[in-house]
């Protein structure tokens, strides 16, 4: 037999082999397992499927020659929805929709049909997907407005694979030079073109009294012909000559756009070889032509998952009840093993196809607890079940739930089964290799307590559902709670207009039934215990409301004042209709595992079908196995570790750093009456830069292109209201190195700096960062002490200042600069001065024009300095 040792090897060898998590790996100097996936709601379209080999074919060619002949495209998977019945189509292993990198869908309420990335990390981070439609796809007309599919899918692919930024804004169009002169927003400066005015197409003479640059009437069209492989990619792909991203020698470091912004001033190249997941590579430019990229077209079939437990306790019975009575789909398969020291099925592969099929399965579930467990068995008979289905676990899944600490010698086989394996671990006693499977299938890890008061393990369950990009079908966990002890437990849940068909409220206890349970609905109506469907065996109480749930705010009271026990309760809804797609909300961290070297971060996706929900309350709690338990309010405000404001995306370091598994909570609420709160709003950024039109080089000759599709201000403003979702992220682990001190982290980097002019006053606004990066205030409570002013055409100035505010400061240009055409502003934050000192860099910079300076008011006793 193998011993526990030499496994353990075999298991990071594997994951060493097969990389840390199933998603686009670099072998050599090609992308592998590049995913694509197509919505359900796509029509099914042989041209669609030709069109999309083509742009990706052409777009590894582009790839190649940006990146000096290192990268290019080798596998590529595109996977059809599961209701296209026309192509027989090959069948999927671990791919699944919400994997994907590029997306075909319809086109989005916030961009139309612009192509875009949904960004929102730090520089040189990967990003979650790309964007496309199926018009951008099939549709030459829209290359007029954003260039060559080719090129834009690599735009695009620039801010999903390697982290970097827009070098345009349309925000801010120009900006005022090193030499007085007004210039686009672009990379490099070498892009040559012309400044008209957007009606009558003359040189444009609208110049903004305020920041003396162009107004909004203005706008550049860049020349049809450039120098040959001008940059950048980012700023303007649709050039036909702009074949490369800019390096140090083309980078325009004054250009007030998303890359300087994000990426300290760093040039894509810089960023790309240095600071992305494809830094570490080494990788040397290919000799020769780069090979053509193979596709593979699948297609995923229904749900077939076997739920595989170990044989123990009630609330392992209780979660697992929820997720065969509400969660797991329609026409899914399922199967249910138990293990000890030996494995059995309790129940084979039995399709879902009503209520009575899913109380049927619950029944089968293991309620007695014995000691000891072969978790290896348990994956063996699981597979066995899998089976019986086609005779093989080709995109089958398992959901092993666990307390045990049995040796893990099946590593080999759970990688080759093509089966995706979920893991649970339950208490601080399971296994912690089980992690491992999960990365080597491309499942999820999750980590639970065995405190019977609290939901985790039954949000576990609950999050445990699956998607082929529908989310109209999907059951959405608005939220959960609970109590140990006697006592009565109550709280609000607000239903939404976008949900309310088989609303369900679940109710658990541990040993005596409770006295009462009370269901109150917006209008009023009572359901009391009568109106429960009750299960001694399972110690459940289930209320699913009949039709559509009342939209507002539900409150629930549960009475349990004779017995000391837990007592819990879980709510969950689906969609209102499949016309209508629910507010949903994702929650995970920006790593699955930290060493402490860096700041984790904590992330939560609140959305509309892509189109984001902003102003809502956002709280994220992170729970240890030693029970250690912390609390973050997550934020869409722009600064600290939040890239952009109100993009419905709320974000916030995660600084402490003590060893054990985490598992992540995050739960979202608005609740409010006036209209004009929580909407849906318009935020666009990561996107490919619309075309207004060019000039021809030579000739003087202007031509426009048609306007850009507009995005209806009035659709976005879609009142969504009040309401609940609870989300569940995948667990990670902390695993600081033997006698290394937790780590201090600096303040974190400032990147909403502003500044507004008012006659010969310049007001200075900022986020102040924590002493750990957002985190705390510390000894040093705010942000400044010393103020560095320097003008670009004359000499530095600077003063020191003790400081007592945050967040604004008025300067008041001197007179000896009072001939100056243009200041820039350079911010830095440390802790303390000597560090700023030792470390100055660049934070945040603002060019302003025609003011003059000195210090009117001074604020903190933290550092800082503008340069």
């Amino acid at each position: 037999s193998i011993t526990m040792a030499s496994e353990a090897v075999a298991v990071l060898l594997l994951v060493f082999l097969s990389g840390s998590t199933f998603g686009i790996k670099l072998e050599g100097n090609g992308y592998t397992d590049v995913l694509i996936a197509i919505n359900p709601v796509v029509p099914e379209n042989p041209l669609l499927i030709e069109r999309i080999k083509e742009m990706m074919s052409n777009a590894s060619s582009v790839l190649f020659t940006a990146t000096e002949d290192k990268f290019y495209f080798e596998e590529i998977t595109i996977l059809v929805p599961p209701n296209w019945s026309q192509g027989g189509y090959g069948r999927t292993k671990t791919e699944t929709y919400e994997k994907a990198k590029i997306i075909i869908n319809e086109e989005n309420r916030a961009y139309g049909d612009q192509p875009y990335t949904l960004q929102y990390g730090q520089c040189g981070s990967e990003s979650r997907y790309i964007h496309l439609t199926t018009k951008f796809i099939l549709d030459d007309e829209l290359i007029k407005l954003y260039g060559p599919r080719d090129k834009v899918l690599v735009h695009e692919w620039a801010h999903l694979r390697w982290g970097v930024y827009d070098e345009f804004d349309d925000g801010q169009p120009f900006y005022k030079g090193a030499h007085s002169d007004i210039q686009a927003t672009r990379c490099s400066l070498e892009l040559d073109g012309k400044i008209v005015n957007r009606i009558n197409h003359t040189n444009c003479t609208h110049i903004d009294p305020n920041n003396k640059i162009y107004t909004q009437d203005c706008v550049f069209l860049a020349d049809s012909e450039q120098w040959e492989n001008t940059a950048s990619l980012m700023s303007y792909p649709s050039l036909h000559k702009v074949t490369r991203f800019c390096s140090n020698k083309t980078h325009n470091s004054e250009a007030p756009n998303a890359q300087n912004r994000m990426c300290d001033n760093r040039d894509v190249m810089d960023v790309i070889f240095t600071s992305s997941v494809d830094a570490k590579a080494n990788v040397q430019p290919l000799k020769g032509p780069h090979p053509v990229p193979r596709f593979t077209v699948m297609q995923r079939g229904q749900r077939v998952v076997c739920l595989v437990l170990d044989v123990s306790g009630s609330m392992r019975q209780q979660a697992a009840s929820l997720f065969l009575t509400t969660i797991v789909e329609d026409h899914s398969y399922v199967g249910i093993v138990t293990f000890t020291k030996d494995a059995k099925t309790l129940k084979p592969l039995t399709v879902i196809h009503g209520e009575e099929s899913r109380t049927q399965l619950v029944r089968y579930l293991p309620s007695e607890a014995n000691g000891g467990t072969d978790i290896c068995k348990g994956l063996k008979k699981g597979f066995e079940e899998l089976r019986k289905d086609n005779g093989n676990t080709m995109g089958d899944e398992i959901i092993l739930l666990t307390d045990g600490e049995s040796e893990l010698n099946c590593a080999s086989e759970v990688k080759e089964s093509g089966a995706i394996v979920n893991t649970i671990a339950l208490g601080p006693s399971a296994n912690k290799e089980l992690k491992m499977l999960s990365e080597i299938s491309g499942g999820k890890y999750f980590y639970a307590s065995e405190n019977l008061d609290q939901t985790e393990l039954v949000n576990v369950f609950a999050s445990l559902t699956t998607t082929n990009g529908d989310l109209t079908h999907q059951t959405i966990l608005l939220d959960s709670s609970g109590m140990k002890g006697k006592g009565i437990l109550n709280g609000t849940v607000s239903v939404d207009h976008t949900i309310g068909n088989k609303t369900t409220f679940l109710v658990l206890h541990e040993s005596q039934s409770p006295e009462d349970i009370e269901i109150k609905s917006p209008s009023g109506q009572i359901y009391d215990f009568i109106d429960f469907q009750h299960s001694s065996i399972s110690k459940m109480h289930s209320l699913v409301i009949q039709g559509t749930a009342e939209t507002g705010e539900w409150t629930y009271t549960i009475k349990n004042t004779l017995s000391d026990q837990y007592i819990t309760i879980t709510i969950t809804s689906c969609a209102v209709s499949d016309a209508i797609p629910p507010v949903t909300v994702k929650a995970h961290m920006s790593q699955q595992s930290i060493d402490g070297s860096k700041p984790m971060l904590v992330y939560a996706e609140v959305n509309q079908k892509g189109v984001p929900v902003i102003l809502a309350d956002v709280m994220a709690t992170l729970k240890s196995d030693s029970g250690d338990q912390y609390q973050l309010q997550l934020l869409d405000n722009g600064a600290g570790a939040d890239a952009f404001r109100n993009d419905g995306i709320y974000s916030r370091y995660f600084t402490t750093s003590k060893n054990g598994r985490y598992n992540l909570k995050v739960k979202v609420q608005r609740k409010n009456k006036s209209k004009n709160n929580g909407q849906v709003r318009l935020k666009r950024h990561s996107v490919a830069p619309y075309v207004p039109g060019y000039v021809i080089k030579g000739k003087s000759l202007i031509v426009m292109n048609p306007p850009k599709p507009p995005v209806s201000e009035d659709d976005l403003q879609a009142d969504v209201g009040s309401f609940t979702r609870t989300a569940i992220g995948e667990s990670f682990s902390v695993s600081l190195p033997p006698g290394v001190p937790p780590p201090n982290f600096p303040p974190n980097k400032i990147t909403d700096l502003n500044a507004e002019i008012e006659e010969d006053k310049v007001m200075l606004t900022w986020t102040a960062p924590g002493e750990d990066m957002d985190q705390g205030t510390g000894t040093v409570p705010n942000l400044f002490k010393s103020i560095c002013i320097t003008s670009r055409a004359g000499q530095p100035s600077s003063s020191t200042y003790n400081t007592r505010s945050a967040s604004h400061i008025l300067l008041k240009v001197p007179k000896a600069y009072t001939s100056l055409c243009c200041w820039t502003f350079q911010f830095t934050a440390a802790s303390d001065w000597n560090e700023l000192q030792q470390t100055l860099k660049l934070d945040s910079v603002i060019s302003i024009s025609s003011f003059k300076v000195s210090i009117m008011d001074a604020l903190t006793d933290s550092y800082g300095c503008f340069v």
